[in-house]
């Protein structure tokens, strides 16, 4: 039996709102979403679990049947969805009167459930939010019915907030594998009967590395997970990366530098740069500049003016500079500190030139 797992696709979302790529993010999720449906078509997979948050809000009527229609392409696969705290069911939902396509199942109930796949031999257990948040243990604790079928449950949470279980619990629970949702980094868990598939489009700055589906066999004869493979799919990364400067590097070598790492990393990435390093107290990098010009959700300068405080000193040891320099400069400064030092000194420098 075939799977392909995936959760947290929040659908309708767009991420960096406020930045000039935000269309083509929001376009991203569901051209991805695409793929995961051509993924299981072209894999032959006989299931898509989707473990929650399917949707970023309360779906409308064209999104479900702008998902229907998708769904239908793949009519041999059976797709079955869980809602989660995202895209939980209320009483005015419209997905309690929409008519899905019939290899679509959709748990709608907030208590545990569950629907048996004769073709397969499998029986998928699972159930909804209806609530924002989920406090209680409710899956840790489940048996599997010896019954000789393959059993997969569903479930989307793992923090204190939204489903709190025991992993260590749930090892013994029997089931063939575990298709959790609500983490949006990939993870298996153990010994692969069970994962997070994460987003498969990142969707914030801190989702890090590669987003993806997770692509999974269970043996019909042991009922064990025999392979699962995480499959990359995701149009864009958001890249963490440093770039060191010295006390030589100018406004147009800076940029010179991240066009450099932006064009061997991939223009279709966004980018968190950090610059760090010692620069000419004289030098002001236009950071404003850099994040108009290339994909960047955060440039942060972390540089030190290299200023020569012994000699400033010596040349002002009376008045305000050398008192502040007195009064500041210390062995094992914290961040702060030097920054109060530095931007002190700056303030007092430019202050004098003025004067002179």
């Amino acid at each position: 039996m075939k799977f392909i797992h995936t959760a947290d696709v929040h659908w309708g979302m767009t991420p960096d709102s406020n930045k000039p790529w935000s269309r083509e993010r929001a376009q991203a999720i569901k051209d991805t979403f695409t793929q995961i449906i051509t993924k299981a078509r072209d894999l032959e997979v006989d299931f898509l679990f989707i473990a929650g948050d399917l949707f970023h809000r309360q779906p409308l009527q064209r999104d479900l049947k702008e998902l229907n229609y998708l769904f239908s392409t793949i009519p041999s696969v059976h797709v079955v969805i869980i809602a989660g705290n995202h895209d939980r069911i209320r009483s005015n939902s419209v997905l309690n009167s929409f008519s899905w396509c019939p290899n679509v199942t959709y748990f709608m109930k907030e208590d545990l459930e569950s629907v048996y796949f004769d073709d397969c031999n499998l029986e998928v257990h699972g159930f909804s939010y209806h609530s924002p948040e989920i406090y209680e243990n409710r899956i840790d604790h489940l048996e599997v019915p010896a019954d000789n079928r393959i059993h997969v449950l569903m479930a989307h949470g793992g923090d204190s907030s939204h489903l709190p279980f025991d992993k260590s619990a749930l090892a013994s629970s029997g089931f063939s594998y575990i298709a959790l949702g609500h983490i949006h980094k990939p993870e298996v868990l153990l010994d692969s009967k069970a994962a997070y598939p994460g987003s498969p489009e990142p969707l914030d700055k801190t989702e890090v590395g590669e987003h993806g589906v997770y692509y999974g066999e269970i043996s019909p004869f042991t009922k064990k997970v025999e392979s699962l493979k995480f499959l990359p799919l995701c149009k864009s990364q958001y890249i963490p990366l440093a770039v060191n400067i010295t006390t030589h590097t100018t406004n147009v070598e800076l940029e010179l530098k991240i066009s450099q790492v932006i064009k061997g990393r991939g223009p279709q990435n966004i980018y968190r740069f950090r610059i760090r390093g010692m620069r000419d107290p004289e030098t002001e990098f236009d950071l404003e500049n850099l994040t108009s010009k290339f994909r960047i959700s955060e440039i942060v300068d972390e540089s030190e003016p290299q200023y020569d405080f012994s000699a400033l000193f010596a040349e002002h040891p009376s008045d305000m500079i050398g008192f502040y320099i007195r009064a500041l400069q210390k062995p094992d400064m914290s961040p702060v500190e030097k920054k109060a030092l530095y931007y002190g000194i700056h303030a007092l420098l430019h202050t004098t030139d003025e004067r002179s």
